[in-house]
């Protein structure tokens, strides 16, 4: 379970919100990822080591949506026991509907991949699962992580080696002693990649949302991010055991998340914690301390219009929002997706 000195799920979100606040306090706040109209390069070499962004950027037009953020509503605190629904077959393939999956293709299969067994924490005939008692992958390894992004007229360009930058990792393969064992054998190691993520830095809203296949998108951390499920189209958030950061290992070795990570510091609705395959950036869910969005909150792919900072300003954009609950980020595509650069499932 998760160490007694790391902070419990319960109040995750609320507890960043105010760490965020005494963040800015003690060090103001800094330019974030580039807009449509910049030329911005953001690099980190290590886990140690600032990010560090150049040049300057013009007014940009981003588009917006019908669904926008109220500051002054109190969307209230849904989860905040940490009992969260299980979202196993939340799947749609012919339209996108609030808080399903819409997939390109089915192909679900839970024996090619995922945990091998359900753990004590599903709960209320497994229609729920508390995030408090799940186990997580043991071990704490560092990473070189590398993190570099470039916007270049109407694209941007994403190269990562797939670590992270700013935390450490559980020990992958799960070794048979560790206690994840039993439900989930992830038999994959950490590997670092060479990724390039080449999307746009103009995203236009298409007249319908797209299917998706099985990534997402990639953090400013340089994790690739995937979507909701495992290979079975069961709530990887509730059956697979990753380590306490909530990453694991694919089949080539690429480290990514399916759910927001515990060692986000920052998810606050206005800051830009990862870029979507199609090229909207993508937020936590906190409004304020105690006032968090959920799925019932967000459009059918899992998104709202707000404001955000972008390179310091703060502008009126549509954007994805990471939840705490099902189906945690992007669930189709607002705008034409680029290709993902090496999913492996």
């Amino acid at each position: 379970m998760r160490p007694p000195n790391g902070p419990t799920r319960t109040r995750f979100f609320a507890l960043l919100a105010v760490a965020f606040t005494v963040s800015l306090a003690a060090c103001g706040s800094s330019a974030s990822e580039g807009d449509g109209a910049s030329a911005t390069t953001t690099t980190a070499t290590s886990a140690s080591t600032s990010s560090t962004t150049a040049a300057a950027t013009a007014t940009s037009t981003w588009p917006t949506t019908d669904l926008v953020l109220d500051p002054s509503k109190d969307y209230g605190d849904l989860y905040a026991d940490g009992i969260l629904p299980v979202g196993d077959g939340k799947v749609v393939l012919d339209e996108p509907e609030v808080g399903q999956v819409y997939l390109c293709h089915d192909g679900g299969d839970a024996s090619v991949g995922g945990a091998q067994e359900r753990g004590p924490w599903f709960i209320n005939d497994n229609t729920e699962y508390d995030i408090n008692q799940k186990i997580y992958v043991e071990g704490s390894v560092t990473w070189d992580g590398e993190y570099d992004l470039t916007v270049e007229g109407g694209e941007r360009v994403i190269e990562t080696n797939a670590v992270p930058d700013d935390h450490t990792t559980g020990e992958f393969p799960v070794a048979s002693d560790d206690p994840a064992y039993q439900y989930d054998r992830n038999p994959n190691a950490i590997s670092e990649q060479e990724l390039e993520y080449r999307v746009t830095a103009e995203p236009e809203l298409l007249d319908e949302p797209a299917c998706m296949g099985g990534e997402v998108g990639v953090m400013v951390n340089g994790v690739p991010l995937f979507n909701a499920l495992d290979a079975g189209n069961r709530d990887a958030g509730a059956w697979e055991t990753q380590d306490d950061c909530d990453g694991h290992p694919q089949v080539t070795g690429e480290y990514h998340y399916h759910t927001l990570s515990a060692c986000i510091d920052d998810v606050s609705t206005s800051t830009v914690i990862g870029w979507a395959l199609d090229g909207f950036p993508i937020t936590g869910p906190t409004v304020s301390d105690g006032n968090i969005l959920t799925t019932v909150d967000l459009d059918e792919c899992h998104g709202i219009t707000s404001e955000v900072e972008i390179d310091g300003e703060m502008v009126e954009m549509y954007h994805y929002v990471m939840t705490q609950d099902f189906p945690y980020s992007v669930s189709c595509f607002r705008a034409e997706a680029a290709a993902a650069p090496n999913f492996g499932g």
